[in-house]
């Protein structure tokens, strides 16, 4: 085959490759999980805002008690469909150390542009606080964990009772998803633990569910922007390999005669 040829094959199938990828490190993912349906998955994924909102609120009034999420900002709630006015009084409801006129350390009500506050002031206080263990941050967990989104997901609802003839050792609860199936964490969501403004029931699938699409959008809040632009840098290569292939092929026929 001639180079000439190859060329536009070659593009179309890195178009066609960018398109599996997303299947691609599915089958990739430990065994096990059960894939869920998650809005945000593939080249074309959007964030579904309104679970979104949603898993802010399961993050902000159950969450945010053990885990911090130190590289996430306020700022960044605008990505889920937050107002500006919104974001600054969720802002203004967080006190932030700063500094005063004098320069001496002050509390103050975070801004915008503050991260999100952590609720221990340093991992030696959270694993006092927590038996010796220390929450994970939640910025990147969905990027940190092998099966990404389907694994944390697994891990909020695989709380269950043992086993017949399984023992879980002193300060630990049985998951099925988790490594060894012994945690530290309790079981963190239960059935109407929050009550949703647009009235959506609250079972532990469904609070578990929005959590973990609020978390996917806060560790890529520039996703949808960068895979906007792929797609769009594609395309164009695409057509303009077309371009040069058909003036290509009219300069040499020009050229024969």
């Amino acid at each position: 085959m001639r180079l000439s040829h190859v060329l536009p094959v070659a593009a179309l199938l890195g178009a066609v490759a960018l398109c599996a990828m997303p299947h691609a490190a599915f089958a990739q993912e430990p065994g096990g999980l059960v894939a869920q349906n998650w809005s945000f998955e593939g080249p074309f994924g959007t964030i579904n805002r309104a679970a979104a909102q949603r898993g802010f609120q399961v993050y902000k009034e159950v969450c945010s008690n053990c885990h911090s999420m130190q590289y996430g900002y306020f700022r960044d709630l605008s990505g889920i469909g937050l107002t500006a006015p919104q974001i600054k009084a969720i802002a203004a409801s967080v006190s932030v150390s700063g500094l005063d006129e004098s320069g001496q350390p002050k509390d103050r009500p975070a801004l915008a542009s503050d991260h999100f506050r952590s609720p221990f002031p340093n991992a030696i206080a959270a694993g006092a606080a927590m038996g010796g263990a220390v929450p994970p941050d939640l910025s990147s967990i969905i990027l940190a964990r092998a099966g990404g989104p389907d694994y944390v997901y697994a891990v909020l609802t695989g709380y269950t009772p043992p086993p017949a003839g399984v023992t879980v050792a002193s300060g630990t609860y049985y998951n099925r998803a988790f490594p060894g199936h012994q945690i530290h964490m309790p079981q963190p969501l239960h059935n109407q633990q929050v009550t949703y403004a647009d009235g959506k029931p609250a079972t532990i699938d469904q609070e578990a569910h929005d959590v973990v699409t609020f978390l996917a959008y806060m560790a890529q809040p520039e996703r949808e922007v960068r895979e906007r632009l792929g797609i769009k840098v594609v395309l164009f290569l695409v057509l303009m390999t077309g371009i040069t292939y058909a003036v290509k092929r009219r300069v040499w026929a020009d050229i024969s005669h």
